[in-house]
């Protein structure tokens, strides 16, 4: 096992002996008790130490007492390093990987095509009957993401909603996930725990196994790539490419709480900002002019900026939408209670106008879609409003609703009046047609994609 462990992270052949040879110590149970002591004194040592080996400090020293932390003190004998730089990068990197393990030791198993979950080189996995779905997402700090205003629960739960959105927008089931991250020396252990804790509660609600995954490195700040597996019977799948001329145009919930939200949290962030650029200006005049005094009080202004709270009542709803979005497997729940089988199915990421247009090529058709039965819940409405933004364009172009968007045959229009939740806006039409948005007043727009691009500037 300590082998394939060396030869797994790519390590040569003469440390790996080295590393065979401090570990062999281990199997002496004899030993145990003496190094667990080691261990645990080393340990102590780095949470009091001011330099180097920031990522123990505040950690219970307890949770380590494991033959996976004298494996990660025996490389730091091998070493020589108890301080900053490389090795201790490598040596940080394979704690958080022991660390995902003991995250996901014990988590139990809910679904029969789970094998074999965390704690092996593969997971294993067993579709004897059904198709095999696989979606992945890769979220970047900065660009998916901004840590100004979203915690690492947060974080965890919309990482693995996201994902779960995309197996039920392809009449699936999700079984099981895959979590990579990469994470710089800013994070700490703890920070960890939390994403952890926001991914399985979002993995617990809709039955998904936790299979396995990598933690490393980043120099850019936290990255998080997730896989999603999920399956479903082969003539259940539905694609974005079946939609036909006829077919109704449904969406589900409300569409742009979700652009509205992220909004509002932009626009504090940027008040925050602006109060600490405006705090630190002064200060430096302060220093310059040598008035200790008023240095003094800025610097306690500045302090308390550290507890700077937003008002955002009755507002919750829109930060709810952006912060901790639902994956609708509820509305797939609705869809096969009523025997309906949609032609054509995707999850509205990017936007209503997007994701329409998408539908419309890949089934080569077009679309004529209605301004007033778009539905738009009313804290949107009062925002945009706010705002002085157009509702209607937020709606449309938005985005990270997560809401399904999907086309059914006509004569499923009385069971889908009767489905709650659930809006029909439109109708497919002949691809020659067009792609068109009517207005209240009855003029015709013709439908563009202005709705997020990843590698827009």
């Amino acid at each position: 096992g300590i082998r394939d462990d060396v030869e797994s992270r790519g390590l040569g052949d003469g440390y790996k002996r080295q590393r065979i040879q401090s570990l062999a110590q281990l199997f002496d149970q004899n030993r145990l008790q003496q190094l667990q002591q080691t261990a645990f004194q080393k340990i102590q040592a780095l949470q009091e130490a001011d330099g180097g080996w920031s990522w123990f400090k505040g950690m219970p020293s307890d949770r380590f007492m494991t033959c996976n932390v004298l494996n990660i003190f025996s490389m730091a004998t091998l070493t020589g390093k108890t301080e900053g730089g490389e090795k201790e990068k490598m040596m940080q990197i394979k704690a958080l990987r022991y660390l995902d393990n003991e995250i996901l030791k014990d988590y139990e198993k809910k679904n029969e095509s789970t094998v074999y979950g965390v704690g092996d080189d593969c997971a294993v996995m067993h579709y004897p009957d059904k198709e095999v779905l696989m979606t992945t997402d890769m979220l970047m700090e900065g660009v998916h993401f901004d840590l100004t205003y979203i915690d690492m629960v947060h974080l965890g739960y919309k990482s693995a909603m996201v994902n779960i959105s995309d197996i039920f927008a392809m009449n699936g089931t999700p079984r099981q996930m895959v979590v990579s991250i990469a994470l710089s020396k800013r994070f700490k252990v703890e920070d960890i725990d939390e994403f952890y804790k926001g991914l399985r509660m979002a993995c617990d609600k809709w039955g998904v196994d936790i299979v396995g995954g990598d933690t490393t490195s980043s120099l850019t700040g936290l990255a998080i790539s997730i896989t999603c597996i999920g399956e479903a019977a082969k003539e259940e799948i539905v694609y974005r490419n079946g939609a036909k001329e006829t077919d109704l145009i449904c969406v589900s919930g409300d569409l742009g709480g979700a652009y509205m939200g992220l909004q509002l949290l932009e626009r504090e962030k940027a008040v925050y900002y602006g109060q600490i650029e405006d705090i630190r200006k002064k200060m430096a005049e302060a220093k310059a002019n040598g008035d200790n005094e008023k240095l003094a009080l800025l610097n306690r202004d500045l302090e308390n900026m550290r507890n700077f709270q937003p008002d955002f009542a009755g507002k919750e709803y829109l930060l709810e939408r952006q912060l901790q979005p639902e994956a609708r497997g509820d509305v797939i729940a609705q869809l096969r209670e009523a025997g309906i089988r949609p032609t054509a199915m995707m999850d509205v990421s990017d936007g209503l106008s997007s994701e329409l247009m998408h539908i419309c090529e890949q089934s080569h058709c077009g679309c004529r879609v209605y301004e007033k039965n778009i539905p738009i819940d009313y804290q949107t409405a009062v925002q945009a409003e706010e705002f002085n933004m157009n509702l209607t364009t937020c709606a449309m172009n938005g985005g990270e609703d997560y809401e399904l968007l999907f086309t059914v045959p006509i004569g499923d229009h009385e069971k889908i009046e009767t489905m709650e939740g659930v809006r029909q806006i439109g109708y497919i039409t002949k691809e020659n047609l067009g792609k068109f948005l009517i207005t209240r007043d009855g003029q015709e727009f013709e439908l563009k994609a202005q709705g997020w691009n990843p590698l827009k500037d």
